[in-house]
């Protein structure tokens, strides 16, 4: 046993000594574009496509891989045995990877570019998606559109409210093939936890409507039929779903913008900083990767025109290091600050009483909007979940989010050279107050209900940074920095007005290219 033991920690010492190791040089080549966008989410999606019907060569440069999936295909990690598909490679740390190699990867959890990059802040841990289609892989799929007044609660009226819920929304939904599910899936035995939810929200006295979700809900029913494996009908859908009928970005816009050939994307590519060259032209340093993150080559991108899509915390981390590094000079004085949760809110609901059934049909069908305060507007969900052991029948979520105040900041740290988010303790109290209130009242006398904020303070839905008004106008151009843009969610102002963002995002961004299309392309682009 002795003689095991110090084998063991040899080899893990030798393994920590191997990981700090540099690492072996690559190859650096240099390339010119017409176009990039950093990120192929929301934002990126809509800013390749609509470039490219306009007649722009573009270049997607997404960190990530493909996620194809199809009925009956094993594409995703299950929720119920995650795998090293669930964790981007940078969230285990280099010593433990190694060390797990050694004894035999018994967690399966080796380094690999996967689904979510876990990004600690101070009071704050954001889950941020990686892989073509961004976070639309893994967010459940509601697609809500802001009231005008919860709208106005949070965004500027030049957005012009009239004209997105005339235009660019419905021009959302129809890309995304939006519809609620149908009844006769509603009423099947897998989707007992839903019924669950609309009858107890409604006895509370509030009112509930089905969600609108870019799903093809034929693939559900056909799941019930037996003509498929589970996917949907079973809650394991929520970190991607393998039975395909999920109108994920990269299966909408993306592949539409591939199918012009002016759309090229780069899966693999990591890009590590950006600077401004002295002849005004952005230059993006890359690091090309395989699946286990490993560098196969540096590459110095320049271009013209840059598109920063990579979500909230990278867009923003990006930028305020170059800022802070003196890589772009001039960037507006704003930049980093005016970040916000949406606030998030997920709850573990414990029901003793109804039960939900032993399989769970999702991802969402039901929720409850209190909308009637602008200020402390709120949405909740009953999102499904797989079968949890020895709770199968008695445990599901409950997800709020709503107009939240609070705001953090990036800040630039000059000794590490990094920029790291910092978030008030205290931030988003009073719609956290208004939601937990009535997830309180649907459960009551049920059994309980667990916050998770309480456990590990966290969002799926990071917006801000970059914003508008502050550091980009309207449509993303950021101030004194001609070729520059920011087409994500970091350029929304903190919420999106109790609503789940990726609808807004992606509606900011249709109106964007609008005026880009009409105005830079030619000149600026």
């Amino acid at each position: 046993m002795r003689s095991s033991r110090r084998s063991f920690l040899v080899g893990a010492a030798a393994a920590a000594a191997v990981a700090s190791l540099p690492e072996p040089a690559v190859a650096a080549t240099a390339e010119e574009h017409r176009v990039l966008v950093i990120g192929s989410g929301f934002g990126g999606g809509v800013a390749a496509l609509r470039l490219a019907q306009a007649g722009v060569p573009v270049t997607v440069l997404e960190r990530g891989r493909w996620w194809r999936s199809g009925p009956d295909a094993s594409t995703f990690p299950s929720p119920l045995s995650p795998d090293k598909r669930l964790l981007w490679y940078g969230a285990t740390p280099k010593a433990l990877r190694a060390t797990q190699d050694l004894i035999g990867g018994l967690l399966n959890f080796g380094p690999y570019v996967g689904l979510v990059e876990p990004i600690l802040g101070e009071n704050m841990l954001s889950m941020v998606a990686a892989g073509v289609g961004g976070g639309s892989l893994v967010y459940q799929g509601m697609t809500l559109q802001p009231s005008r007044e919860t709208f106005h609660e949070v965004l500027p009226e030049q957005l012009d409210f009239d004209l997105m819920d005339r235009v660019h929304y419905p021009r959302v939904a129809q890309m995304l093939g939006v519809e609620t599910a149908p009844d006769e899936l509603v009423s099947s035995v897998n989707y007992k936890a839903p019924r669950v939810f609309k009858k107890r929200a409604e006895a509370a006295g509030y009112s509930v409507e089905k969600i609108p979700m870019p799903i093809d809900w034929d693939y559900a029913l056909a799941e019930l039929r037996g003509e498929m494996k589970p996917a949907y009908t079973d809650g394991s859908g929520a970190m991607g779903v393998n039975n395909g009928g999920k109108h994920s970005v990269d299966v909408t816009y993306i592949d539409q913008a591939v199918a012009t050939g002016r759309v090229t994307v780069r899966t693999h590519h990591n890009v590590n900083r950006i600077e401004r060259a002295r002849d005004g032209r952005w230059v993006v340093h890359v690091d090309r990767t395989d699946d286990t993150g490993r560098v196969l080559e540096q590459i110095e991108m320049t271009t013209p025109t840059l598109i920063m899509a990579a979500g909230s915390m990278n867009t923003t981390k990006l930028l305020v290091e170059a800022k802070g590094s003196g890589a772009v000079p001039g960037l507006p004085d704003g930049l980093g600050t005016g970040w916000g949760t949406n606030g998030d809110r997920i709850f573990a609901w414990t029901n003793l009483v109804d039960q939900f059934g032993a399989a769970q049909g999702g991802p969402v069908v039901y929720g409850s909007k209190d909308w009637a305060d602008p200020a402390l507007a709120n949405t909740v969900i009953q999102a499904s979940i797989p079968p949890v052991p020895l709770l199968v029948n008695n445990l599901t979520m409950m997800v709020g989010f709503g107009v939240s105040q609070g705001r953090g900041e990036f800040r630039y740290d000059s000794w590490t050279k990094s920029a790291k988010l910092h978030w008030p303790a205290s931030g988003d109290v009073p719609v956290h107050d208004a939601i937990t209130a009535r997830v309180e009242r649907i459960a009551k006398n049920t059994g309980g209900i667990i916050d998770t904020h309480k456990i590990v303070p966290s969002t799926w839905h990071p917006l801000g940074g970059a914003n508008m008004g502050v550091v980009c106008d309207l449509d993303g151009r950021v101030e004194e920095n001609p070729g520059l843009y920011v087409l994500d969610g970091a350029l929304i102002p903190g919420s999106t007005a109790a609503c789940n963002p990726s609808m807004t995002i992606a509606a900011v961004a249709e109106r964007a290219l609008d005026n880009i299309v009409r105005h830079d392309v030619g000149v600026r682009i």
